[in-house]
């Protein structure tokens, strides 16, 4: 959580009364602005849950393209929009800290359940459970176009940096900032048939294992995809004092029964040991040339990540060509935004008025 001298720091909040009626009690979820949209409850903000962690009290599902949607809300109906976009091994609760900070600075504030994780379901059983990387950039995009937002702000990590980048590459339009975690995340297949320096190719350790029949048992295991992704939570957040309530709030969003067939086609697929979809390959074609990305980007990374790349983002800085600024967080681990959310949410606001 965010204590009030921190949130007063990066967000520009007092400290008197008007900060703590902001961490006292968050703004209430929104209704959503498209008649698709549909309660999964009463909307309301973050809440306490399960041994006092806050959670989204409430989630709100909507049919868009390919799935029905489950995603929070919270910020006022009319504000600009955020969408926040999580990785594997997590879920929407990564941003569970970030999302009142952007409420309370006016932002309307949208995290949905990639495909494949918590609510979010598929409309036809018939749907090839793809997970390549256009596809899930479509998800997002259905998604605007159900709730009828033009434009957002578009911030994630791990496979929603991607997922964003994507957006923001090809279709500019939809994207008014970007925040990336890790910086230019397009997937590159060809790259990937390269052998990396054995230290790398350690860390990567899953995605080899997602690879055989062994990890395709393990991940229809309950148990065993579960201990699998707290022994990720473990090594790619060497520095994060996270507890048991904590990792059992995301794991339950590995129940989605799509959630095995989903993680294991998306590594699958990178390393091209398994096929996409046809129609997706026109914009495959166009992410095979890492498109330059010329929205207001700031990129983010996290020194004690694994997977960060040495340099300070010198390696991707050649792939966004606007308006630009880059931050390395100290002691902080992979799962950025739940780890620092406060620097996480001064990004977003920054991004927004680059």
């Amino acid at each position: 959580m965010i204590d009030r001298r921190t949130f007063s720091k990066v967000l520009g909040v007092g400290t008197g009364a008007a900060a703590a009626a902001s961490l006292a009690g968050p703004p209430a979820l929104s209704t959503a602005s498209a008649a698709t949209a549909q309660e999964a409850g009463p909307a309301a903000a973050p809440a306490a849950g399960a041994g006092g962690h806050p959670s989204f009290a409430s989630l709100k599902q909507v049919d868009a393209g390919l799935l029905n949607v489950g995603y929070a809300e919270a910020g006022p109906a009319h504000g600009p929009v955020v969408i926040c976009l999580h990785g594997w091994p997590y879920d929407i609760h990564s941003f569970v800290d970030v999302a009142p900070l952007l409420a309370a600075k006016g932002y309307r504030v949208l995290v949905p359940y990639l495909r494949g994780h918590g609510t979010t379901r598929f409309r036809s059983a018939r749907t090839f459970r793809n997970a390549q990387q256009s596809a899930i950039a479509l998800d997002i995009i259905a998604l605007m176009d159900a709730l009828a937002i033009e434009k957002a702000v578009l911030a994630g990590f791990d496979w929603g940096s991607r997922t964003a980048d994507i957006i923001a590459a090809l279709w500019p339009e939809r994207c008014k900032a970007l925040v990336s975690v890790s910086g230019y995340l397009v997937t590159d297949r060809e790259a990937n048939l390269r052998p990396l320096a054995p230290a790398a190719e350690y860390a990567w350790w899953y995605q080899y294992y997602f690879a055989t029949e062994r990890g395709r048992l393990a991940m229809e295991d309950r148990t065993k995809r579960t201990e699998l992704a707290r022994l990720v939570w473990d090594t790619v957040s060497p520095t994060w004092d996270f507890d048991d309530a904590t990792f059992a709030r995301t794991a339950a969003a590995f129940d989605n029964p799509d959630y095995p067939a989903i993680v294991l086609h998306n590594y699958r697929w990178r390393l091209s040991l398994a096929d996409g979809e046809r129609r997706y390959d026109r914009w495959e074609k166009q992410l095979a040339t890492r498109p330059v990305i010329e929205v207001p980007t700031v990129t983010l990374d996290a020194d004690r990540d694994p997977f960060t790349a040495p340099g300070d983002g010198s390696s991707y800085r050649d792939r966004f060509a606007g308006p630009y600024d880059h931050r390395t967080l100290k002691g902080i681990g992979h799962n950025l935004p739940q780890e620092a959310p406060a620097a996480f949410a001064r990004a977003v606001v920054d991004a927004d008025h680059l």
